[in-house]
């Protein structure tokens, strides 16, 4: 289920994932029955009593005061295994800068577009952009959409479709592409290609192939509005996550206004998106989701 606190929207359905405390700019986590400790810059204030509880990380990441860090192991940890979020599986498997290939607090917007494509009672075409390991891609598969998924990282496209098979959802109609998202969607329009969704998670700072860079907050407007070009119709959803700091709610709903609900009218939500932390009550933000749907 999708829950709300002031603004904030988090996902209070979790078995196998759990945030269960948080202080001294850590986070401490369970992936299904594996404890990891990992950096979390929103956490400025100290651990308030160690229970016990973080002393069972198996593994804790260090982050280094010259840019990235190492993980320390604690125990024997296996070099991937698998969590599951109702009838969706992902494998786990600690990386460099201390992720894990998945983002937990995203299965808000998980339930969210499989809610909307099982009611939309049509065929829907869904295209995912900086896709990513494929959390929102196989959602969408397992409502009943076509999907589209694009990444320009070969490693982690291979990584999406691994999670595909492992939902029992290889059969479904996913296309996965390692290209540089830019030019896949100038190629698209330039086809008359059209999508009724469109999920974009785009970063904050990248370099394409041939020296090309991406600022989210110069390059983020003309890149939306240019997918617009690429929408049905009769689109169903646009959907931008954002993990860049500064970049409020409120200028994520005037993008959307000046974008796609120009064009096509509709509702826009927009929010902070996080995580329960089970040993306080309280919420742990981790970045904003803006949302627009057709009436």
């Amino acid at each position: 289920m999708e829950g709300t606190n002031r603004g904030m929207f988090y996902a209070n359905d979790w078995e196998d994932y759990e945030l269960i405390d948080t202080g001294d700019g850590d986070k401490l986590e369970r992936w299904g029955d594996i404890i990891l400790r990992r950096p979390d810059p929103q956490i400025i204030w100290p651990i308030r009593s160690d229970t016990g509880a973080w002393k069972q990380a198996a593994a804790h990441y260090h982050r280094s005061s010259s840019g990235g860090g190492h993980w320390e192991t604690k125990r024997p940890l296996p070099e991937r295994w698998t969590i599951r979020y109702g009838k969706l599986a992902f494998h786990i498997k600690p990386t460099g800068f201390k992720h894990t290939g998945l983002f937990p607090e995203q299965a808000v917007n998980w339930k969210w577009m499989m809610d909307k494509i099982a009611a939309a009672g049509r065929p829907i075409k869904v295209l995912n952009l900086f896709a990513y390991t494929g959390g929102a891609t196989i959602a969408c598969a397992a409502a009943g959409a076509e999907v589209v998924h694009v990444d320009a990282s070969k490693g982690v496209v291979v990584w999406a479709k691994e999670n595909l098979h492992l939902s029992g959802l290889g059969h479904r109609p996913v296309r996965f592409i390692t290209d540089d998202v830019f030019k896949f969607v100038q190629r698209e329009a330039r086809r008359g290609n059209r999508y009724d969704a469109i999920i974009m998670d785009p970063p904050s700072y990248g370099r394409g192939p041939n020296g090309e860079t991406w600022k989210l907050e110069a390059n983020l407007y003309p890149f939306v509005d240019f997918c617009t070009g690429i929408l049905s119709d009769k689109p169903l959803f646009f959907l931008i996550n954002s993990y860049t700091t500064g970049l409020s709610p409120t200028v994520m709903r005037n993008l959307l206004a000046m974008t796609v609900a120009r064009k096509h009218r509709g509702s826009i939500t927009c929010g902070e998106i996080g995580l329960p932390i089970t040993s306080s009550g309280l919420f742990l933000p981790a970045g904003t989701l803006s949302r627009w749907e057709s009436e």
